[in-house]
């Protein structure tokens, strides 16, 4: 649309040049007419004024005044609707005589000091024209020259000319040309107005139709008979029309086609989904049959494998022959490697189905790792492999995270590592690499050995489940080819990536990455860094990588690290490290050389042979620690004398018999011998206990008697451990608060939460470890705590069981209450918006988390997800007031733990 129709565009191209050239022509004419008055006014003043001039001349002559009045007179008379005023003026400017009374004859005179014109001259003024002409004589004197006495005028006359007369002649043409004009363009009108009716009202029709068109009235044409260019728009636009209607009547068609084809699909897709629909219900089935056989299958295998286990840790109590305790070990190992397979089995069917949740919890990076080692490290020994643990100094030691799962993915790669490398290295390295947010730390944890190498063709099934690259390595080395695949799953969902670079004959390297959040606070025991700092040792040690990671590790506790004996450095203590091939005697020779200089000596041995370690230890060895050394014992060993306790022999920490808890307990298992191995196991740590062979026993013995723990098994004919647990607690007698522990082979995901929820009050998974059942025992044993926000064996439990690292932790947490005190005043106060608050919050928090308050811990989690829910500070400040009352009481209560 243009701001201006065709209407108006017609008229103003038509109207507007013919006014522009009416006026143009008028006014010219009308200037032309005006200047031709004008001049013809002047040339009849010219003709009066001249012939007066030359009948003046005898009359100014004589000075006869008279004579020129009449003459002046008459000459105004006879030219009255001309002439306004006649002056005669003498050679020097005097007026002499005048045609009639003129108010201001100076306007006649010549301007002072202007000479007499010689001709006729013209002055143009707002009243008239004035014409002055000299007024010569004939007359000539004897002494004067001829040229002279023509040329000297007697005086002038001036006339004054009145345009009246020629300003109404121009009025009356210049009305008549606007009337011409005004003619000019109501023609220009007219043919408008015909060009108008002839070629815009078509197009205004041609415009109406194209609008039907446009709606969707497709049988709109254009009628009419016109010519030219119109007539080709009329039939182009009925052309567009038919096609448009044609082409609607097409689409029309090929949408009811569509349409009708859609809903062909649309019942197909219906089918297709019903069918869906079948294959997921039979899929979950599928998956509820694999989940049951799962649960049997590991129950079936693990309740034996109980006893198997069970009981060859109880023969090994008690006096056996070495080979009767060799074959007892190997049962053993035999029953933990059918176990591992089972667990892997188990693992693998937990992450394909997804169900395997990943903990967040605090934990410390090189405990972590070094209980890997220190339980891989006999394999590696065995077969006489150096095993090495390299941390950077970088690395942030107290993370976030799953710990367990960490250390399973360093069990199957270490673990694999060691069994595929027949002679050289297994070393493991961890750097540090940039993080995303400043608060999560970046890991890189390196595996390398020495052994036989994986071809290219290899890797491309090395990480599929159930294969191994070489199907004869599974006939060599044993395995179900589950380990990498489940190792790779675990690294993938803890959000990080796994790769392998290898040749055959070389050895691998296998490296994933991980980033971790970072825990508020140091979990780790404080090491004697005061002790050891700037203290100098001698280290000799044969293997290359044990002895940069060993040497880097004293050097970040700040010690200097010689590597051959100089008589100008003293030194403080020797480190000696031995390879799996050093023999005994040349191990006592360097010691003795060491002694001979009176240096204390710590010894690295690639052994746990005990026998080995006595004997260095006899011969004056200050301490003897297993490679890869603990640094935590190294630390203490290099700050420390000799001891005669380095490394307790008994594996499992039990109370001695005349140390047994006053307590009765209730075993119940269905198996007899499960049962005969959990009672035998606790009647080691408590001084009585009773037996139940299904569930409906248990439920009499818990009626009749008081028991302190029912350690109850799931799965038992007549009534199983679930219902026998849910009548306990319904009948409300002796029992009704006692804890009652699940004993199970079930190690399926939820297993422990679906108990818990059931009633049950702790989780007990077959094969039975004698360290988790102590840890039951001494849990439930415990006095009850007081009402307080300090629960002081939660405090213990989130520091792995270290009371000096507890007390630390609390310690900790006083120190964030002094610093949190004044942003706290400052909230209350009403000085602080939700943002300045958040900050200062979330660290006391994350500082309570482990620390063993859950009250305090529950009301500064909900403070802050009501931050980040953008509350106002405002309305939380019950809350808060309420906040600043339980820090004062964790305040008190903290007196009795420091």
């Amino acid at each position: 649309m243009t701001k201006y129709g065709l209407r108006a565009r017609v008229l103003a191209f038509t109207i507007i040049p013919t006014l522009i050239i009416g006026i143009l022509l008028a006014g010219y004419f009308s200037v032309n007419r005006y200047q031709q008055l004008e001049d013809a006014l002047i040339q009849e003043g010219v003709n009066v004024i001249e012939p007066l001039a030359l009948a003046s001349e005898l009359a100014l002559t004589a000075r006869n005044r008279e004579a020129l009045n009449r003459l002046l007179s008459n000459i105004q008379r006879n030219n009255t609707p001309l002439v306004t005023s006649i002056a005669l003026f003498d050679a020097d400017g005097k007026l002499l005589v005048t045609s009639n009374y003129h108010k201001d004859y100076k306007v006649l005179r010549l301007p002072e000091g202007m000479p007499i014109p010689a001709t006729t001259s013209v002055d143009p003024r707002e009243n008239g024209i004035i014409l002055r002409t000299p007024v010569l004589t004939d007359a000539t004197r004897a002494d004067t020259l001829w040229e002279e006495s023509a040329t000297q005028p007697l005086g002038y006359v001036a006339m004054q000319l009145t345009g009246d007369s020629a300003m109404l002649l121009h009025y009356r043409d210049t009305f008549f040309a606007g009337l011409i004009v005004l003619l000019g363009v109501c023609v220009s009108a007219l043919f408008g107005m015909r060009l108008i009716k002839g070629v815009s009202q078509p197009i205004t029709d041609m415009v109406s139709a194209v609008y039907k068109i446009r709606e969707g009235r497709l049988d709109t044409r254009v009628s009419g008979e016109f010519s030219g260019e119109l007539e080709v728009l009329k039939n182009g636009i009925n052309a567009m029309a038919k096609s448009l209607s044609e082409y609607h009547d097409e689409m029309q068609q090929n949408i009811d086609q569509a349409t009708s084809d859609l809903r062909e699909t649309l019942e197909q897709i219906e089918i297709q989904n019903i069918e869906l629909d079948m294959a997921k219900k039979r899929a979950q089935e599928a998956a509820r049959v694999k989940t049951e056989f799962l649960a049997n299958m590991s129950h079936e295998l693990r309740t034996p494998l109980n006893g198997v286990i069970g009981f060859a840790r109880q023969l090994q109590k008690t006096r056996l022959t070495a080979s009767q305790l060799d074959y007892l070990k190997t049962i053993e190992k035999s029953a933990q490697n059918l176990l591992g397979i089972i667990n892997d089995i188990l693992d693998f069917s937990k992450l394909e189905a997804g169900k395997l949740k990943m903990e967040q919890i605090p934990f410390s990076l090189r405990d972590t790792l070094q209980e890997v080692m220190v339980l891989l490290a006999p394999s590696a020994h065995d077969k006489g492999l150096e095993l090495s643990l390299r941390i950077d100094a970088a690395v942030h030691d107290s993370l976030v995270g799953d710990p367990l799962r960490l250390q399973q993915v360093l069990n199957n790669l270490v673990g694999n590592a060691i069994k595929f490398t027949e002679q050289g290295n297994v070393d493991i390295r961890v750097d540090a690499r940039p993080a995303s947010q400043p608060e999560r730390s970046g890991l890189c944890i390196h595996v390398q050995d020495t052994g036989i190498g994986i071809s290219d063709s290899q890797r491309r099934q090395l990480f599929q489940a159930f294969n191994q690259a070489d199907s004869s390595i599974s006939r060599r080395y044993g395995g179900t080819g589950l380990g990498l695949v489940i190792t790779q799953k675990l690294v993938h969902q803890m959000a990080g990536d796994i790769e392998l670079y290898s040749e055959p004959g070389a050895g691998s390297v296998f490296s994933f990455t991980l980033e971790l959040d970072k825990a508020a606070l140091p979990l780790a025991e404080p090491l004697p860094l005061a002790e050891l700092t700037g203290k100098t040792v001698l280290y000799q040690e044969e293997d290359g990588f044990s002895r940069r990671a060993t040497s880097a590790l004293l050097r970040e506790w700040g010690m200097q690290v010689l590597y051959e004996p100089t008589a100008e450095q003293p030194i403080d203590l020797a480190v000696l490290g031995f390879g799996p091939h050093a023999l005994p005697s040349q191990m006592e020779q360097e010691l003795k050389r060491q002694l001979a200089f009176d240096n204390r000596t710590v010894i690295l041995l690639s052994s746990t042979d005990p026998t080995l370690s006595d004997s260095l230890l006899t011969a004056g060895a200050s301490h003897c620690l297993s490679k890869p050394a603990h640094y935590q014992k190294l630390a203490h060993a290099l700050a420390e004398p000799r001891t005669t306790d380095d490394e307790p022999m008994a594996p499992i920490a039990l109370p001695p018999p005349a140390r047994r808890r006053p307590m009765r307990v209730l075993a119940v298992d269905d198996n007899p011998a499960n049962l005969k191995l959990i009672s035998a196991m606790l009647a080691e740590q408590v001084s009585q206990v009773d037996t139940g062979r299904n569930g409906q026993d248990a439920l009499n013995q818990a009626t009749a008697n008081r028991y302190d723990i029912i350690f109850m098994d799931i799965q038992m004919p007549v009534l199983d451990g679930i219902q026998a647990t849910q009548e306990i607690r319904r009948q409300g007698g002796l029992n009704a608060t006692t804890p009652i522990v699940a004993v199970t082979a079930h190690a399926i995901a939820g297993e422990r939460d679906r108990l818990l929820q059931q009633g049950m009050d702790d989780y007990l998974a077959k094969p039975i470890d004698e360290t988790i059942l102590a840890r039951i025992i001494n849990h439930f044993a415990r006095v009850p705590k007081q009402n307080g926000l300090i629960d002081w064996p939660l405090a213990l439990q989130q520091s792995g069981g270290r009371e000096t690292l507890a007390r630390e932790m609390l310690t900790l947490l006083l120190q964030s209450f002094e610093e949190f005190a004044p942003v706290l005043s400052a909230a209350l106060a009403g000085e602080l918006d939700g943002n300045a608050l958040y900050g200062p919050l979330h660290k006391l928090h994350g500082g309570a988390v482990y620390c063993g308050v859950p009250q305090l811990q529950a009301l500064l989690a909900g403070l802050e997800q009501a931050l980040l829910n953008k509350q106002d500070v405002d309305t939380l400040e019950p809350e808060l007031l309420e906040l600043e009352e339980r820090i004062a009481q964790v305040r008190e209560e903290a007196r009795a733990y420091r």
